[in-house]
């Protein structure tokens, strides 16, 4: 059994949600940060809804949502002539919303340490809020960027409850390490089973000790 297609693929979607996901959690995170709105709590708990919330729920929810009866999945059909479900894009979709607040909440935090001062300081040189943000607030939140990054690769490769709803189980276009795992343990394929297990325990457990290692730097004085 050839396990590199859904080796390549998991590796595809989660670089791509990565790369969405900093584009939208990064001014998500920094309006948390700054609000004072009093719609911040429920939002906050919409982020974070994925955290509690089983995965096939949400996964359902989504299925439903791409379905060409609904707005999305019509608009997407009208589009690119294919369903949103049981596609890629369907999962890349689905991924970015699964693991949101392994995104928000690292940048959320970082923000939060740099504080106020600092921010007021560039504001009074003459820097703009744009330039505040760019030249200040990024740099000293760089291991929040980085901890945001290897949080959400890590779950997006190893994500199976919401993959499975949405995208089916497709070899080549839908089926991912996750997938490839529940398939080899159904076949009894014990040893393809142990050899992406192991894989995937292995890069969690080297995920967690690297985050780990950076907040504990930044705990020193």
């Amino acid at each position: 059994m050839s396990v590199w297609p859904a080796i390549w693929l998991s590796v595809q979607l989660a670089v791509f949600s990565v790369i969405i996901l900093l584009v939208i959690a990064t001014p998500l995170a920094w309006w948390l940060t700054r609000t004072n709105s009093r719609l911040r709590p429920f939002i906050e708990a919409l982020v974070a809804l994925p955290l509690v919330l089983p995965a096939t729920v949400l996964g359902f929810y989504l299925l439903v949502l791409m379905s060409p009866n609904n707005p999305l999945g019509g608009a997407w059909l009208r589009i690119t002539g294919d369903t949103l479900a049981f596609s890629f894009s369907g999962l890349l979709l689905a991924s970015v919303i699964y693991s949101l607040p392994f995104a928000v909440q690292p940048l959320q935090t970082a923000f939060q340490s740099v504080g106020n001062g600092v921010i007021e300081v560039a504001t009074t040189l003459g820097a703009g809020r744009w330039d505040a943000f760019r030249s200040v607030v990024m740099p000293l939140s760089k291991r929040g960027f980085l901890t945001a990054m290897v949080l959400s690769f890590a779950h997006t490769l190893g994500e199976f409850g919401v993959v499975l709803m949405v995208g089916g189980n497709i070899p080549g276009k839908t089926r991912t390490i996750s997938i490839e795992v529940f398939n080899a343990v159904e076949t009894l394929d014990y040893t393809t089973a142990h050899r992406l297990s192991a894989g995937l325990l292995v890069f969690s457990f080297a995920v967690l000790v690297f985050v780990y290692l950076i907040n504990g730097q930044r705990r020193k004085p």
